[in-house]
């Protein structure tokens, strides 16, 4: 099983809270850590998990996937500077 973090921020127009709860609430066995920070217990990958929760946020809201257990992230609309940043940094 990978242990996933994920984080995102709903932005304007949509806002679908309900969607994107439902959504990481069925990638698996899960525990709420903060308003917008979940921990989950999953088969998934990061890039599968941030596959199934982008699928209901919109285009102007931000997401990323940490898996803690395969030192493995993916994300979608994070500042290009912040990615680049993150990238450059992992596993120095």
């Amino acid at each position: 099983m990978n242990n996933l973090f994920i984080s995102y921020d709903l932005n304007v127009p949509g806002q679908r809270y309900d969607q994107v709860i439902e959504a990481i609430k069925k990638l698996g066995n899960w525990a709420k850590v903060q308003k917008s920070f979940w921990y989950v217990s999953t088969s998934l990958s990061a890039e599968e998990a941030v596959k199934r929760v982008w699928s209901v946020m919109d285009s102007t809201d931000s997401l990323i996937v940490v898996d803690a257990t395969n030192k493995a992230a993916a994300w979608r609309n994070i500042p290009q500077d912040t990615a680049r940043h993150i990238q450059d940094q992992w596993l120095k």
